[in-house]
Order: structure tokens, then C-alpha cells, then sequence
């Protein structure tokens, strides 16, 4: 059977953590499934005294999904910042930006199949300090797991129309990361908009 990429962004690192555990149990291998998300504010900080503490609640968020949080690591993506990474994604991630290679996050889900005007709306979500779930799933599957993803993700569509209201055209990997006070007032307004 052929693949197709399913992909979601949430606004809260916990929902995405949930989805990665949701599409695992039902049925999609590890080896399909990828997370990014932003690492401006040092959430996981795994070098750190306190990050076994905070890496100990991560293992906890992915439940049986060890195999994925074994590849949990930190990137620097340009465009995107600091982030934290695993899965097929990731790696492609770690390897292009190793070869500097053009396009980044953007290209590379354009080439899993994700329509370019939401894989810029993805960059621009993690950028913001959002988490992005990908996985390859089963054609005949597609529409059973964006089901189980749907509930606490963002509406893309939304979410572009809201970051145009704003002024925002695209996705810009040469903008300036945002700092730790940055993310936490953007992820304030995601909260005011959707209470």
C-alpha cells in the first residue's frame, strides 16, 4: 500500500505529546511518526540538573512510544529557532540542516506531500512556539487518524487567516528567532483568542 503524510499543529506541547501516543496506539509505527517543537522558552533542557526532572515528564507524555522519545534531541532550525525533535522528520531536519541545505522545514514536508501553503503555516506555528505532528500513514488510514489528531489541533486555515490579519505573508527562515518573552506572548494570545 502507499503512504501519505498526515500532519498537525498544536498550540500546547501536552496535545501534541497525546497525538503522538493516540496515532501509536492506533497502529502507526514509530518509525512513521515526528515531532518538532519549540524549544525557545528551554522546556526540555536535557543538559540540565532539572531537565531529568522535565525529561522524565516528557517519557511520561509518549507512554509506550519509547523508540520516539529515544530520538528525542535539540536542533537549531533555521527560521525556526531552537526546537525539540524526533522521528523521520527530525532527521531529515538534523541532515539538512547539516549539509545547509535550502528550503528547510518547508521543503521538506512540501516532499512528504504537505501542500506548501500549510507546511508554511507549520514553520511558522513552531517558529511561534508551536509543536508539529507528522506521520506516514496508510492511504486507506488517512481519514480514520486525522480524526484522532483533529480534536485539539489548530485549524490551519484559521490560523493562516489570522497570521495575514497580523500582516504575515510567509514563512521567513531568515527571520529572528524569538526569544523566550516572545514565545510566552505569543502562546498568551493564542490562549485569549481561543478562551
Amino acid at each position: 500500500m502507499s503512504k501519505v503524510t498526515i500532519s498537525r499543529l498544536f498550540d500546547d506541547y501536552a496535545d501534541a505529546q497525546k497525538a503522538v501516543v493516540s496515532l501509536h496506539e492506533a497502529g502507526v509505527a514509530e518509525d512513521d511518526i515526528s515531532i518538532i517543537a519549540n524549544n525557545a522558552d528551554k522546556w526540555y533542557a536535557p543538559d540540565y540538573a532539572a531537565g531529568a526532572g522535565k525529561g522524565a515528564a516528557i517519557g511520561a507524555g509518549f507512554g509506550g512510544v519509547g523508540g520516539l522519545l529515544a530520538g528525542l534531541g535539540l536542533l537549531a532550525i533555521p527560521g525556526l529557532g531552537p526546537v525539540v525533535a524526533a522521528g523521520w522528520l527530525a532527521a531529515a531536519a538534523a541532515g539538512a540542516v547539516a549539509a545547509g541545505a535550502a528550503g528547510g522545514v518547508i521543503g521538506m514536508l512540501a516532499e512528504a506531500g504537505v501542500a506548501v501553503n500549510d507546511a508554511e503555516v507549520y514553520a511558522e506555528g513552531i517558529r511561534r512556539g508551536g509543536s508539529l505532528v507528522s506521520a506516514r500513514v496508510e492511504v486507506a488510514d488517512k481519514n480514520r487518524l486525522e480524526a484522532l489528531l483533529h480534536p485539539s489541533s489548530v485549524d490551519i486555515a484559521k490560523r493562516r487567516s489570522d497570521l495575514a490579519a497580523a500582516g504575515w505573508s510567509k514563512f521567513d527562515p531568515s527571520a529572528p528567532d524569538l526569544t523566550a518573552d516572545q514565545i510566552k506572548q505569543e502562546r498568551g494570545l493564542r490562549v485569549s483568542k481561543s478562551a
